[in-house]
């Protein structure tokens, strides 16, 4: 059990995001819960994780907001110290075929995710580096792999995480942080709710759609000492669709 190890998890009221927390909890880390709009998700999650016997911490603020994340990670490490780990999990979708796509579509989605990635992690970098210790994890997607038709904003967002992804796990390793990504495929959440399943999963070799659970249990062995020489690694859930 890693008991007093904390874990920031953004986006954890929903979806992956929320399974996440839960099998890091039941992992035995401390789970700080992110949320933006989703307060009350948010407080079920936390309710269900201390009915399980975890420890929770609910953080609200919006990943795109610069100065309001740097203000809040800077409020929440001088209150209960840096977090061991940390999973940028939140992101959102605004698909459109790229003839149609607005400039406030493509905007949302990059400012959300991709901007988040720095965001999120920047206020944190330097104290993580003075504990020498710790584990990121960012979570991308296929699409940013293989690109997918209707999703070139959302696309361009997760490559970009792909790829400065890679570079920061170049310069935390003499630190002794690791950092990777998980590109999971099609997961049952709301963000697959008005794709074409039935020609979908033809494509998928295990022929289903993943679980968020599978997904998390990936980011709980990344979190793991049994994963300390894991690094600059994208790892595909997916199913064998790519």
């Amino acid at each position: 059990m890693e008991n007093e190890k904390s874990v920031l998890i953004t986006g954890a009221g929903r979806g992956i995001g929320r399974a996440i927390a839960l099998a890091v909890s039941d992992a035995g880390y401390r789970v700080i819960a992110h949320y933006h709009r989703s307060e009350g998700p948010a407080k079920a999650l936390a309710g269900e994780i201390r009915s399980r016997g975890g420890k929770v911490t609910l953080l609200s603020f919006d990943i795109a907001a610069r100065e309001e994340c740097r203000e809040k990670l800077e409020a929440h490490i001088k209150a209960e110290g840096v977090p061991w780990g940390v999973i940028c999990n939140a992101g959102v979708n605004a698909d459109n075929a790229f003839p149609a796509l607005s400039g406030e579509e493509w905007d949302r989605v990059i400012h959300t995710n991709l901007d988040g990635f720095f965001n999120v992690l920047h206020p944190l970098i330097m104290p993580l580096c003075r504990k020498k210790q710790g584990r990121i994890i960012t979570i991308t997607s296929v699409s940013g792999l293989i690109g997918n038709r209707g999703q070139v904003n959302y696309s361009a967002s997760k490559a970009g995480i792909i790829g400065a992804t890679k570079a920061l796990a170049m310069e935390l390793a003499s630190r002794s942080i690791t950092v990777n990504g998980i590109a999971p495929g099609l997961i049952e959440t709301d963000m697959i709710r008005d794709a074409p399943l039935d020609k979908i999963i033809p494509a998928i070799p295990l022929g289903r759609i993943g679980r968020p659970e599978e997904v998390a249990a990936l980011a709980v062995f990344l979190l793991s000492e049994s994963a300390s020489y894991i690094t600059r690694q994208i790892i595909s859930v997916n199913g064998g669709l790519v």
